[in-house]
């Protein structure tokens, strides 16, 4: 197995973190793993988006430039990202926030209303584990029980109380792949 990925969207939707999360359980699974981010200039509501390359093989490169996977929390995301997917690839796009299906047909794309589920769970914070939920079902790249211990090492301390809620987001997106 070996996954490269690309989340993006724009500052303050958990790219960030959804990606460090993903590369924390790879790591507890014993998968080579690396994340890169990359910032806009402002600091919320700029551009932000993280590499991500999962596998069970050594990484010869970190950088991701043809992506397996595409998680696109808006539009200019999937914009910018689409033409990069590998055929037979995955995108996942937050169709609360993107008004268009993909153009390409040659890779399977999945519509996921993550800002919509997020605030039936009471909080549009946790879009990004609805949508790296949703990613996991489909891909198997880690175990979500893996990813629910890894909340416990990456999230502080004090942020800990948020930790039910980050996984009933996760569990949501994975139901929502589930019927897609």
């Amino acid at each position: 197995m070996h996954h490269e990925l690309i989340l993006a969207g724009f500052g303050g939707q958990g790219i960030m973190f959804a990606g460090q999360l993903l590369t924390f359980a790879g790591m507890l699974e014993d998968k080579h793993v690396s994340w890169i981010p990359s910032y806009g200039p402002e600091m919320r509501g700029g551009t932000a988006n993280c590499s991500v390359v999962v596998s069970d093989n050594e990484i010869s490169s970190p950088i991701v430039t043809e992506p397996t996977v595409l998680l696109a929390f808006n539009l200019p995301s999937l914009d910018k990202f689409e033409s990069n997917v590998l055929a037979e690839g995955l995108v996942v796009y937050n169709s609360s926030l993107i008004d268009r299906e993909p153009e390409r047909t040659d890779f399977t794309a999945l519509k996921v209303p993550a800002n919509e589920i997020a605030e039936k769970l009471g909080s549009a914070k946790v879009t990004n584990m609805v949508m790296l939920g949703a990613m996991i079902k489909k891909t198997g790249i880690v175990s979500i029980e893996t990813v629910f211990h890894s909340l416990e090492k990456v999230l502080p301390d004090h942020r800990h109380k948020l930790i039910p809620l980050n996984k009933q987001a996760l569990q949501a997106g994975m139901d929502h792949a589930d019927r897609a």
